[in-house]
């Protein structure tokens, strides 16, 4: 069971080839890299547990760039800019895809944060998501802070206390992506967050989203994977 989760945190997917010249429809991605000058991109997702190039755009002088990816269905896809120096994940840039066209732009000094995407709805919601969602992230490092020195001073009363509130952090956060992918269950946003964000939760929500899925969303990428697992979890219960 605990090799199923991992290989559905990691949204496993195959990698699926493209040709530029030949690929007229899908997700057709435009995009400018101010400052960048001479350098490559590529066009990643996730295959099993790492990411896999699918496409690359050499940039020799116009940072702006443009390419077709065949995509039949909305999924997360990472925006990798090669510096020649490190593969680090500060230099990808997650953006959520759909059929149609896309448009990133960014710059080379604030390459992740700086980013603006455009023209995907998905996209739209998961930045909304995101923005919600980072207020948990710093609520539980201010915690962990504050136990490290409650820790260091001996302070038993004021560890438990601690504790409490980040149990109630978590639980917080995890009721926001609940409610977030149920309100949003006619988008693919909706499974997604489910699998890569809450799939360790108690089933009776994982369920809930599954079920409230609308029939696009469903038979998405993302939904198939989330009723393969939702169904997964339920058998693995019943042995």
């Amino acid at each position: 069971m605990k090799k199923t989760i991992i290989a559905f945190i990691a949204i496993g997917l195959l990698a699926v080839s493209c040709d530029k010249k030949e690929s007229t429809d899908g997700l057709h991605l435009t995009g400018n890299i101010k400052g960048l000058k001479q350098g490559k991109l590529y066009i990643q997702r996730y295959n099993d547990t790492a990411l896999v190039a699918i496409d690359s755009i050499k940039i020799d002088g116009n940072s702006a760039f443009e390419t077709n990816i065949k995509l039949e269905s909305p999924e997360m896809l990472y925006l990798f800019l090669d510096r020649g120096v490190s593969n680090s994940l500060d230099n990808n840039i997650m953006f959520f895809a759909e059929p149609g066209n896309l448009n990133i732009d960014a710059n080379l000094d604030n390459f992740i944060n700086g980013a603006k995407i455009t023209g995907s709805k998905n996209h739209e919601l998961f930045e909304e998501y995101q923005k919600i969602n980072s207020r948990f992230k710093d609520e539980n490092l201010s915690l962990i802070e504050a136990k490290f020195k409650a820790l260091k001073r001996q302070d038993q009363k004021a560890m438990d206390s601690i504790t409490a509130k980040g149990d109630s952090n978590i639980k917080r956060k995890y009721l926001f992506a609940t409610n977030f992918a149920i309100n949003n269950k006619d988008h693919e946003i909706a499974p997604y967050i489910a699998l890569a964000e809450i799939y360790d939760i108690n089933i009776k929500f994982l369920d809930t989203i599954q079920k409230s899925m609308t029939p696009k969303v469903a038979n998405s990428l993302y939904g198939k994977k989330l009723t393969k697992y939702v169904n997964e979890i339920k058998k693995e219960q019943k042995k």
